[in-house]
């Protein structure tokens, strides 16, 4: 499958303004309620979820800086205090969701980062049901290793992902929510690394090795 850089930017904003429609959605909605809410507690309330939806709102316009994006105030090594703290951030909104981490070393080439940020949001958004999700990456032996596992009562992974991480989807069928698999993929294979995915019931385990660049 090819596919042009101009797509698949355009199919990641598309991705990028749909997670941050609701946030927003929701401030706008707020305003109208507050210019005719004259009962204090409510219009408390009201701060209270512009607040909250603000909060939602930067968190992931910071997440997808990252996951998405150039992230220029990074040079080629990321912390991985930053990823990390992204991706809670990013799960704070599912307490039905416990995200544990496996973490070795300070910081990690920007491409792996780019990568564990990715896997966290497919994680994420397979446990629609909640669960755990895993998190391991670690340089060694020149290239880095990164594992998501998500682990849950129902896994919900659109096999077209898989196909977008692993080459397989078809030319003309990449969507706003395939194309940050088919980002990966090619993050992987300018690197000369590899992905893998499996898939059970209540299992599934993203996967990549890249090599240094």
């Amino acid at each position: 499958m090819t596919t042009s850089s101009l797509d698949l930017a355009s199919l990641l904003c598309s991705r990028l303004c749909h997670d941050l429609l609701s946030p927003v959605g929701a401030l706008s909605n707020g305003l109208e309620l507050l210019a005719d809410e004259e009962d204090p507690d409510m219009r408390a309330r009201c701060f209270e979820l512009f607040e909250q939806s603000a909060k939602i709102s930067t968190d992931k316009l910071k997440f997808f800086r990252l996951a998405f994006g150039a992230a220029g105030g990074y040079g080629d090594m990321v912390p991985v205090a930053e990823a990390r703290a992204l991706v809670d951030a990013l799960a704070a909104n599912n307490d039905r969701i416990t995200v544990q981490w496996q973490l070795s070393g300070d910081a990690l080439p920007k491409p792996a980062i780019k990568t564990m940020l990715n896997f966290a949001m497919i994680g994420l958004d397979a446990l629609v049901r909640g669960g755990i999700l895993e998190v391991v990456a670690e340089a060694r032996e020149g290239a880095s290793e990164v594992a998501v596992r998500a682990v849950g009562t129902k896994i919900a992974f659109d096999q077209d992902v898989g196909r977008a991480l692993d080459g397989t989807l078809p030319q003309g069928e990449l969507s706003s929510r395939t194309a940050p698999a088919e980002m990966l993929r090619q993050v992987a294979a300018e690197l000369g690394g590899q992905l893998q995915h499996a898939l059970t019931e209540d299992t599934l385990v993203l996967g990549a090795v890249l090599p240094a660049g």
